[in-house]
């Protein structure tokens, strides 16, 4: 998820999958409507079905409540956002693709219905920059795999601070590095290769992975993040590495 202040640019069709790394939000946001269809395919093929463990992990971390409010951002087509309402919370499921907005609508309006006492999803689109959404409006705030694409994200982490209740939680899920820096080196070089030339095969827009294989390697480490995060006014940071570092799920407080 990334600021959508200046409206949507359209530009020549390597530039928008590429999105460079200086994260234009009409280039990224574009680059998330090309894969929105295929999106959830492809990370789950790519993350070899470790993606759901991952969200199973997010989840338990935000510990939802019948009757709280949470806001999931950067949440795409909104599969992670059903995670947090089983045991009663209602979820605003909120990016600034909407594409992603669009598929992950059409999708929940035909699900199954859900099961007796679970919180509903709602979509809304915003911006990480500029939530549109009152201070404190939320009893949680999560982040899953979007951070790294916002243009500022020091100044996304105090909004999010912004909208979250005293006493809140924040839980972020993001790349991470493995701890060797050698075989961290490998890995990178092998999402550059490896993302792109699987996605290729299952989205036509599957050069835009080049892109988030790029993203991955220039976010920065575990404690590098966890001390953004206190500059930022969060208190209680901590993290915790899954799948040897791949990704590294930071949880912290609104001070009371």
């Amino acid at each position: 998820m990334t600021s959508t202040r200046s409206p949507p640019v359209m530009c020549e069709a390597e530039r928008m999958i590429r999105a460079h790394l200086d994260k234009r939000p009409g280039d990224v946001s574009a680059m998330f409507d090309t894969v929105a269809e295929r999106y959830d395919l492809l990370n789950d093929v790519l993350s070899l079905g470790q993606d759901r463990w991952w969200r199973r992990v997010v989840a338990k971390t935000l510990d939802a409540r019948a009757g709280q409010r949470v806001l999931d951002l950067a949440a795409g087509t909104g599969t992670s956002s059903l995670t947090f309402t089983t045991a009663g919370a209602n979820c605003v499921a909120c990016d600034f693709s909407l594409g992603m907005l669009r598929v992950g609508g059409r999708r929940l309006r035909s699900a199954p219905a859900a099961l007796p006492g679970a919180g509903v999803v709602r979509f809304a689109a915003g911006d990480a920059l500029a939530l549109p959404f009152a201070d404190g409006a939320f009893d949680a705030v999560t982040i899953s795999f979007g951070l790294r694409n916002v243009a500022d994200p020091a100044a996304a982490m105090a909004e999010m601070l912004r909208v979250t209740r005293p006493g809140g939680k924040l839980v972020i899920c993001e790349f991470g590095h493995l701890p060797w820096p050698w075989l961290d080196g490998l890995y990178t070089r092998y999402l550059s290769a490896a993302l792109p030339a699987v996605a290729r095969r299952l989205s036509p827009a599957g050069d835009a992975y080049s892109y988030l294989a790029e993203s991955i390697r220039d976010w920065p480490a575990a404690a590098a993040l966890t001390r953004r995060l206190t500059a930022a006014g969060w208190s209680a940071v901590r993290w915790r590495n899954l799948s040897l570092g791949v990704v590294c799920v930071h949880t912290a407080r609104r001070p009371e």
